[in-house]
């Protein structure tokens, strides 16, 4: 089995715009993954139920399989590589940012790791609904940080009235040019939207190949409606192949609102018979390179998840993928490999 990486989830937002509710939340509910955590103020974190042993400055332990840790961006590369040593059992990784911090430093910082274990999980950033506008007026720069998240979410919506929150819906999203906006309230989101419950099945001391079907499961008590009604999925399968050229055009545009596609692809370029596994969250795009396995079928199925995605024009973006690319195009796969690791 390959090993899947372990994903790096970076939250960011001002002060008091509800990014240590969000982690505490994610804590609380982490659909049976173990989470390492690193945050610059640990004493925030709600630790009580979590029964912590061991130092605020050195990698402690939880009840429920959490590692904590607190550090600076500094070290962050060396912090990663500490929790994502082997025998370590951590399924994904979550990293609260400074209020005042620029997250574009932790993004370029996790990007340009030599760690092949992790992978981009994102950068979510969180803002307040209720003092939006004062944060906008105080620090400018907010402007910036949401063109740069992959998601974002619109907290506190239950301290705005309707009319406020649709105005506010519609300014985010421009600002964040057309990046998914979730609403969210004291930091509820489900995780699933954030890490799948299946990379952390993967990781499993028994190997076998996961079907589509249990790659799309929930189970009803994992399945929290009211708060995975805010975003959708879309799902695609076709057996036949698809044009590395056409899929490219569409990552290079996708639909407004999508933050995550993954899934597997089977191209039908000469000589490219192997299967490439797609990870794309935000602008952030990688391809896998593996073998099919023995009684494997050679069929594309993908997963698209964002909020308020027009499923009918992501289902046509991916129709007009499928086809053989010209024979006569020798270096049809030139841009997907541009963006794989074998």
């Amino acid at each position: 089995m390959v090993r899947q990486s372990i994903p790096v989830i970076i939250v960011a937002g001002f002060l008091g715009s509800g990014k240590t509710s969000l982690l505490n939340h994610l804590l609380r509910n982490p659909q049976g993954a173990r989470i390492g955590v690193v945050v610059n103020d640990f004493g925030k974190i709600n630790i009580d139920a979590l029964s912590v042993a061991g130092q605020v400055d050195s990698t402690v332990s939880l009840s429920n399989g959490c590692l904590c840790c607190a550090v600076d961006s500094s070290g962050l590369d060396e912090l990663l590589a500490k929790l994502t040593r082997p025998g370590g059992g951590i399924d994904v990784i979550v990293i609260e940012a400074s209020g005042l911090a620029d997250p574009r430093g932790m993004v370029r910082l996790l990007l340009n790791s030599t760690n092949r274990r992790l992978g981009y999980g994102g950068l979510v950033e969180v803002v307040d609904a209720a003092e939006f506008d004062r944060t906008r007026r105080r620090h400018p720069e907010i402007d910036q940080h949401l063109r740069f998240a992959d998601l974002v979410l619109l907290n506190k919506v239950d301290r705005v009235d309707e009319t406020a929150r649709s105005r506010l819906a519609e300014l985010v999203g421009e600002l964040a040019d057309g990046k998914p906006v979730l609403p969210t309230a004291h930091g509820r989101v489900d995780p699933t939207l954030l890490f799948d419950r299946e990379s952390v099945r993967q990781r499993q001391v028994t190997a076998r190949q996961l079907s589509f079907d249990e790659l799309l499961s929930e189970s009803p008590e994992d399945c929290h409606e009211h708060l995975h009604t805010a975003y959708q999925s879309v799902e695609f399968t076709d057996d036949r192949p698809v044009d590395p050229r056409a899929l490219m055009r569409f990552l290079d545009d996708r639909p407004a609102g999508v933050y995550r596609m993954k899934g597997q692809v089977h191209f039908g370029a000469a000589g490219q018979g192997q299967k490439f596994t797609l990870h794309t969250v935000g602008d952030f795009l990688r391809f896998h390179r593996t073998r099919w396995g023995r009684d494997e079928p050679r069929r594309t199925q993908l997963v698209v998840i964002g909020s308020g995605l027009d499923r009918e024009r992501v289902h046509r973006g991916l129709d007009a993928c499928v086809g053989e690319p010209d024979g006569a195009d020798e270096h049809c796969m030139l841009d997907v490999l541009k963006y794989t690791r074998s």
